[in-house]
Formats: structure tokens, sequence, C-alpha cells
């Protein structure tokens, strides 16, 4: 065998590797996306229905103002949110002030029995669970695109094409009572 054909062997061999790696870091990268736009869509979705609920929160409990404040600034901030660290901790918020406004509710009888306000808990609870399943599909999704990005000999490829880590969407830790979902039932 002449060992002009080993080295030529070996160099294919690293191309087709190389070339291999590139792709699944691109598949994991454009998987990573599509999860973001999932939790994107559902934040959407939270957004679009909280003015809702507090227009109909307002019409029974009208001096709560604070409150509706509270939450119509959280909402702002959530959307308004730059990078992943800010949406994280703004999420926490507005979900603080959710609470704070379903505990209005609690004080009012009639707004628990009304039917817009019961149609409106329901969609938001199922908002909520929605928001918590796309943040585990993206979670995993950056999970592994994260352990490529640090695994040898793929972090060769990482550094030499710029793949860098994502960050995880987490709530921060220390925030307990956050972590538990909105509770929207009666």
């Amino acid at each position: 065998m002449n060992p002009l054909y080993i080295i030529i062997g070996i160099v294919v061999l690293l191309v087709l590797w190389a070339v291999f790696a590139y792709n699944r870091f691109i598949t994991l990268v454009n998987r990573a996306k599509e999860a973001w736009s999932d939790i994107d869509v559902q934040l959407k979705r939270r957004y679009d229905l909280i003015p809702n609920l507090v227009k109909t929160v307002k019409g029974y409990a009208a001096h709560e103002r604070t409150a509706f404040e509270k939450v119509t600034q959280a909402r702002a901030a959530a959307m308004g949110a730059g990078n992943l660290a800010q949406k994280s901790q703004a999420e926490l918020g507005l979900t603080g002030a959710l609470k704070s406004l379903f505990a209005i509710a609690e004080a009012y009888p009639d707004l628990k029995a009304n039917q817009n306000f019961a149609e409106l808990q329901r969609e938001l609870s199922d908002t909520e669970n929605k928001i918590q399943a796309s943040r585990r599909f993206y979670n995993g999704n950056v999970r592994d695109l994260n352990t490529a990005v640090d695994t040898f000999p793929n972090n060769l490829i990482a550094g030499f094409f710029k793949f860098v880590k994502l960050e995880f969407f987490e709530l921060e830790a220390g925030e307990e009572a956050a972590k538990q979902p909105v509770k929207v039932s009666f």
C-alpha cells in the first residue's frame, strides 16, 4: 500500500467528519431557534390574554388600581425584555403580578362566577402549561447544543466556526414561590 493513499484516506475521513460535525451544529442551532419560537408564540398569547383579564377584573374591583398597574407594567416589561436573562426576570415579575390579580379575584364571588372570567382563567392556565412544555423543549435543545459545543472533538469545529453555547430559559434560583405555576382555578 502506498503511504500517499493512506494520507489521502485520512484527510478524506477528517473532512467528512468536519462536514458531519458542522451540519450537526447547524441542526442543533436551528432546533434551539425553533424551540424558542414556540416559547415566544405562547408568551405573546399570554400577553394578549392579560388585558382582557385585567378589564374583566376591573369591572368588579375598580378600587384595586395598584394591582392593575403592576400587571400592566409587568406585561410591558416582559414584552420589552431584550435578552434571555431579562426575559426570565420579566416573566417572573409578570407571574407575581398575575398571582396578585387572582388573589384579588378571590374576594369577589360574583367575579369568580363570571363566564368571561372563567374562560380567561382556562385560557391562561392552558397557556401557562404550554409555556412550561415549550420551555422544557427549548432547554432540552439548548442542552444538546451546549453538550456538543463542550465535548471533544466537536469543540474544535464549534470553536473554528464560532458556535457558542446558548442560555437556558429558567426562573432564577432562590425564587421558590415564583417557580410555582399561576393558579387560575377557584
